[in-house]
């Protein structure tokens, strides 16, 4: 087994564990965060030409289903095959497939559009290069990526005690200047303050395919 199959196959038996549970917890999980809600709602206006667009890591389809109401024709991709046999239940007039964001299953230029909304916190630091050439890949010209993290809070990159599997820390100077050299130039950045029940600042980074 390689080290990347590793990774990928202990982070989806890990979600695979708490589907359910985690299900219930991040259902409306939105609705206390208005500016992640803003966030979200500037992508789905800049998302060029009103194609297709992957949430990539979309766990049980909450957030997928948030897209397609701002009016995007959207479709979720997960590691997890009990999380997306719950958002396919969840959300029957949505599409869910079973995949990995390092390998996606899509041609070149397809889509116009990718969130990843705290989905790659699990990948280890130096494997994210080779996720950010494969969003670039299958990206149009001009296509938008939206990034959702845990941000370090001016520190380095660090490993937290994240409730499902191991997780990492980002600053966001650093990932956005990865995207770039991934060829990506970034449109907008958001840092907010921990809410309630919340340990860590959190960043979202905008970014279009250069």
């Amino acid at each position: 087994m390689t080290e990347t199959s590793s990774y990928l196959e202990t982070t989806a038996g890990a979600y695979d564990a708490v589907a359910v549970l985690y299900a219930d917890l991040v259902r409306d999980s939105l609705d206390g965060l208005p500016l992640d809600r803003a966030v979200l709602a500037a992508f789905a206006e800049l998302a060029p030409g009103g194609g297709p667009v992957a949430e990539l890591g979309c766990g049980p389809g909450y957030l997928t289903a948030h897209l397609r109401g701002l009016g995007l024709d959207v479709f979720g991709i997960d590691l997890s095959p009990v999380m997306i046999g719950l958002a396919r239940e969840a959300y029957p007039d949505l599409r869910f497939e079973v995949g990995s964001m390092d390998a996606l299953d899509l041609a070149d230029g397809t889509l116009h559009g990718i969130v990843s909304w705290y989905s790659v916190i699990h990948t280890p630091p130096r494997h994210l290069p080779s996720y950010f050439s494969e969003f670039r890949r299958v990206l149009a010209p001009d296509g938008h990526l939206l990034l959702g993290f845990f941000e370090s809070e001016g520190g380095p990159i660090t490993t937290f005690d994240h409730k499902v599997t191991t997780a990492y820390r980002w600053p966001i100077d650093d990932l956005a200047e990865l995207a770039g050299k991934a060829g990506f130039t970034e449109v907008g950045r958001m840092l907010r303050e921990p809410g309630e029940g919340e340990r860590f600042r959190r960043g979202h980074l905008l970014l279009r395919k250069g």
